[in-house]
Parts: structure tokens; C-alpha cells; sequence
């Protein structure tokens, strides 16, 4: 190759590599939705542990007493 062809093809390289690259112009920035939390009241966070202390109480108080004859005067 020539000299010539040879400094004439760095120069458009370079002429490209530091040129701005734009294909179709600036977009729309993209905005992310804005997340709206609903306040939920807490009403339903004590029905759970009320009813798990009615089903061990109601479970205690069915229960035989293990087997062993209560004690009293003979």
C-alpha cells in the first residue's frame, strides 16, 4: 500500500472514532412509575393468634388429666 492511502485511512478513522454517534436523535427518558402503597389497617393481625390460644385451651381443657385416678380421701 501506499503511504498516502495509508495516512489518508487513519485520518478517517479517527475522524470517526471520536466523532459523536447518534442514531435517530435524543429519546424520551423513560420514567419509572411512581409506586403508591395503600395503607392497610391491621385489624386482621391478632384474629389468627386468638384463635390458636382458643384451639390450646379448648384442647387443655378436653384433655383426661393422664390417666392417673385423682386423689382424695379413701
Amino acid at each position: 500500500m501506499d503511504f498516502k492511502k495509508i495516512a489518508a485511512l487513519a485520518a478517517i478513522g479517527a475522524v470517526l472514532a471520536t466523532s459523536p454517534v447518534q442514531a435517530g436523535g435524543m429519546a424520551e427518558p423513560m420514567m419509572e412509575p411512581e409506586v403508591i402503597a395503600e395503607e392497610t389497617s391491621n385489624s386482621g393481625g391478632f384474629i389468627i393468634p386468638l384463635l390458636l390460644i382458643a384451639l390450646i385451651a379448648a384442647a387443655a381443657s378436653s384433655s383426661s388429666g393422664g390417666g392417673s385416678p385423682p386423689v382424695g380421701p379413701s
